[in-house]
């Protein structure tokens, strides 16, 4: 019974279970499959990446005050992030990788950097 390679056609030689006749067309038959997976996943890391970046050129000293609107025209994204802390008292620090900040107003945040008590 003769095989044909499931991304190029060509006759598939060797184990009977062999289903691609190189590992060229093996790699490239499965990065076509999982293309939409990953450019999803990559541009979400590309934001989170971008957040971080935005967040740590802003908050040189640890600890910054600043409008919301520095961030916004910077380009940050409010939608992703990485993970949320949520103090006892009830506020919540939003955090990309280390670098954080929390809404004190509907136009000031205060930056912060990840604490190791945080964790």
């Amino acid at each position: 019974m003769e095989r044909n390679c499931m991304e190029c056609g060509e006759k598939v030689l060797g184990r009977i279970d062999k289903k691609f006749c190189s590992d060229l067309c093996r790699n490239a038959y499965n990065n076509k499959l999982n293309s939409d997976a990953n450019n999803l996943v990559r541009n979400i890391n590309h934001a989170l990446r971008k957040n971080r970046k935005i967040l740590a050129a802003l908050n040189k000293d640890g600890k910054t005050k600043l409008p919301r609107e520095k961030l916004t025209t910077k380009g940050f994204d409010f939608t992703y992030f990485t993970n949320l802390y949520t103090t006892k008292k009830g506020a919540t620090y939003y955090f990309c990788y280390d670098q954080g900040y929390l809404p004190i107003s509907d136009d000031w945040v205060m930056l912060v950097v990840k604490q190791s008590y945080l964790e």
